[in-house]
This record gives C-alpha cells, structure tokens and sequence, in this order.
C-alpha cells in the first residue's frame, strides 16, 4: 500500500458517515461522529449498565465484542469532553444498540466546544478499533518505536522537514521510560487533516526504542522549551533550544542552551547559564517576528535578535517591562518582564494607569478574569492579528485545573489582550503546553490547528483515559466560527 493511497482512504474514513457497512467479525462496529461535520469523534466513551466502558479511537470507531452481549439490545451512555448526545425522556445520554456481529451503526453527537477534536498525535493505538474492524489498514500511522506516551510538544520546519521534540516519553515495556527529551521528523508538505506520520529518531543500541536526544552524563531529566532555527556564520539552518536538567518539577539542577548536531542526531551543549538566571534566554513557544524571536512565556515580553550571536548571548535579551518612572511599557534589558499577575497587582494599587494594562483578559460571556498559565501566539493572515491560544490556569469552580483552552486576539505581539472565548474544555483533566502549528494553517488562516499534552497530572482525577493518558491531541479551530466573534476585533 502507497503512502499516498493510504492518506487518500483516511481522508475517505474523515468525510460524512455512510450507511452501516459489513466489517471483519467477531466485532460490531460503533462510529460516533460530529452531528455539524459527520467526521469521527475521538475521545467519546460509551459505557454499559454494568459499566463497561469504550472509548472512540482517533476516526470515531469503537470495536465491541463481549460474548455475552452479542446480537441483542445494550444501552450505552455516551459522554465526552467537547461533546454530548441528545437527552432522552428521562435525562439519560445515550444509546440502545443492537450488538449484531459484522455490522456496523453511526451515533451523533453535538460539538459543544468551539474547537473540533481531530485525532491523538502520539502513543499506542491511535487507529486501534479502525484496524481491528477493517476499515482501514492503519499500520502505516502507526509509530515503530514503541512509544506509549509523550509530554510537551515543540515543532518547527528545519531544513525541509518539520523537527519535533516531545519531553518524558513512555514506553510500553517499562514503567520509565526516556527521560532525555525525544525527537522525530515529519513530512513539512503532510495534510494535517488525515494524521502526521512520525518518524522517531531512535536509538542505535535499542532500536525498537526513541534516542535520548539530551544524552547528558550529568543525573536528572532533561526538557527543552524554545525551540527555534537561525542561521549560522556558514548561513546554514540550526536548530537551537534552552535546556532544563532537573531532579523533578520544582528542583533545577543545571540549564542552558543546546544545539542540534545533525551528524550525531542528538542536542550537544552550547552554554551554560547561572541559575539565578531566569529569563535571558529561549523558552515557551518562540516565534520570529521581524527580525526578533519572540517568546510565549506565557505572553510575548521577552525577545531576541534573530541571529546565533544574539540567541546565544544573555545580555541580547529584552523583557517587555511596566516602567513605573514613566508610567509605560517598555523593551529594556535591565528589567524582568511583568507578568500577568504582576500587573493586575499594579493596576489594584493604582500604580499603572488602566490604558497601560497589556493582559487583562476576561471572558467575554461572564466578564470573569482569566488567567493564563501557558500560550502559544502567532500572527494570522486571516484575521489580520495576532492570535493566541492559551490555557487558563484554573480556579475552585473551573471545570478543570489546566484543561480550559481560550483564544484571544491583538493587533500587537505584546496585547493588549482583553476578551477572550473559551474554544476547548476538559473537565478534570489537563490540557498543558497548548501549541500552534502556523506550517498547519489553511484557507488563508481561517482554519487552525493546535495541540497539547492530555493528562490527569495536576488534575485530580486519578482514573486515566486509556491509551489518550499523557499524550497529544490535535484540535481544529476554524476562526469565521460565528462564537468566536465577540473576542475578535474588525
């Protein structure tokens, strides 16, 4: 089977449900899709009375065999984030189904999430029950090196391809697995819109495995944050990124700077900074604007040259500070950027003036403030401004401590930023390290695609998602969506 054939049969199995269909036995086949787009749900669990419990896999389909539940009538509740089914009489969400052996029935859900769930990006049986039913051969999405679960996505094009780093990485053999960052390729020309098919560095000695791509000597985890490329004195494409060594979430033990060494396929150190420094360098999600790097940290106030020197120097770096001499924002290099929270406690104080505010974002429908703990911003030809999409970090009465997904506009990098419209919910679960993919952006920008890590880490929930546990999740945001227009501008 050609790749290209097999993009073209996925693309197929993305389009409006046709009418129910033979498939491979013992299974009867459940294809729940979006009542609005007729695509395949990912995510959508449907549970029994006695509480046996399905979830969709990323085109939608469940594959259900239980002996005993075969060819008669079951009940299954239905429930996802993002999205319900119709109530019945009585309240129930769900569905009676006829379990019969090599058939086939579609079940509607509505979107209630602005954004639309696409697929699992990463791990272990993202196309399972499609494969297991016969719909498609899936094998050739399926990754090689024996990844179960990834943790915080960066990506960007470098030199023809796109380069993609993930953090902890989980494998199937073991409970620890890479702990050295891991990397992967993909095709820059691939469809978004029919999965991304990666290919892992992996590692020479343990090839069924990924490579550590941070192979420190040195004890701890390694995680790289602000990835991005430049040129280099030969004016070849690098890629550079900063580098955090911990002992676990709270202690750093070392951090710097690293650059990719495409002969030896891993990130060698370029710097190491003092640990009291804590801005001066690469980190969130960069974007070049002009001829500066720009970092989402968790909004646009730290910046650099575009160029090795400047990237690799501390003292090139300016933060986006609030100078209380002249009662303004300003880029300076002496000052720590001013954060979110920062500023609010200026402006309780009376010590900025309220047209200097630069982050106060509230929710357009309830008028409540959000507080952003992660972001990723980049300009959109669509809209004509820069939009960012960012997770809140969650209060007492938030459905979720970091699994509510907003999306804002600025006619500048730096704001201001004010209203906002919640586009993604994952009640108790998280939705960390949000990232747009501007390579994925279509139509002129009206429809984007952005993804993040899906966890019950800092949750609360102790009862994990099979298979989606600590892995990443495509959504698609389409921006002429008629919700979005009370936080966007003219």
């Amino acid at each position: 089977m050609t790749f290209a054939w097999a993009v073209g049969l996925v693309l197929g199995l993305l389009a409006p449900p046709v009418p129910p269909m033979a498939v491979d036995p013992p299974y009867f086949g459940i294809r729940v899709v979006d009542s609005a787009t007729g695509r395949g749900v990912p995510l959508v669990e449907l549970r029994t009375v006695n509480d046996i419990s399905f979830i969709t896999d990323s085109l939608g389909w469940i594959a259900f065999y239980e002996p005993d539940l075969m060819d008669r009538e079951v009940y299954f509740a239905v429930s996802g984030p993002g999205y319900e089914h119709a109530k019945d009489g009585l309240g129930f969400r769900g569905v009676r189904l006829t379990t019969k052996t090599g058939t086939t029935v579609t079940v509607s859900v509505t979107r209630t999430n602005i954004a639309e769930r696409m697929y699992r990006v990463t791990g272990q049986g993202i196309y399972r029950d499609s494969l297991l039913l016969g719909q498609i051969n899936a094998l050739f999405l399926y990754n090689n090196a024996n990844v179960v679960g990834q943790d915080s996505v960066q990506a960007v094009p470098y030199r023809g391809k796109l380069f993609w780093l993930w953090g902890d990485t989980n494998q199937a053999n073991y409970p620890l697995g890479n702990f050295q960052t891991t990397a992967a390729t993909s095709s820059l020309k691939g469809n978004p819109e029919s999965g991304i098919r990666l290919s892992y560095y992996t590692d020479p000695e343990r090839p069924a495995f990924v490579r550590k791509m941070a192979p420190f000597k040195e004890p701890g985890v390694v995680w790289l944050f602000g990835l991005l490329t430049v040129k280099d004195d030969k004016n070849e494409e690098v890629v550079i990124s900063h580098f955090t060594r911990r002992k676990g979430l709270v202690d750093e033990l070392e951090h710097g700077l690293v650059q990719f060494d495409d002969k030896a396929e891993t990130f060698t150190k370029l710097s190491t900074l003092p640990l009291t420094e804590n801005w001066r360098f690469p980190r969130g999600n960069a974007v070049c604007i002009g001829e500066y790097y720009y970092f989402a940290f968790p909004f646009l106030h730290t910046r650099v040259k575009a160029t090795l020197e400047s990237v690799r120097t501390p003292e090139h770096y300016e933060a986006f500070a609030f100078d209380p001499k002249t009662k303004a924002y300003t880029w300076q290099r002496d000052a720590e950027p001013t954060t979110q929270s920062e500023e609010s406690k200026l402006l309780t104080s009376k010590s900025m003036p309220r047209d200097q505010a630069r982050y106060q974002l509230t929710e357009v429908a309830s008028g409540k403030p959000v507080q952003i703990h992660t972001s990723s911003t980049t300009w959109n030809d669509y809209r004509k401004r820069w939009v960012m999409i960012g997770v809140e970090k969650g209060t007492k009465v938030s459905p979720s401590a970091l699994g509510e997904v907003w999306y804002a506009e600025a006619t500048e990098p730096t704001g201001p930023w004010s209203k906002t419209v919640k586009v993604a919910s994952h009640p108790r679960y998280s939705f960390y390290n949000p990232r747009q993919h501007a390579f994925f952006a279509a139509e002129g920008g009206k429809v984007i695609y952005f993804e993040g890590t899906y966890t019950t880490t800092f949750s609360g929930n102790s009862t994990p998602t099979p298979r989606y546990e600590y892995n990443q999740i495509l959504y698609r945001l389409d921006l002429s969506d008629e919700r979005l227009k009370s936080a966007q501008g003219r």
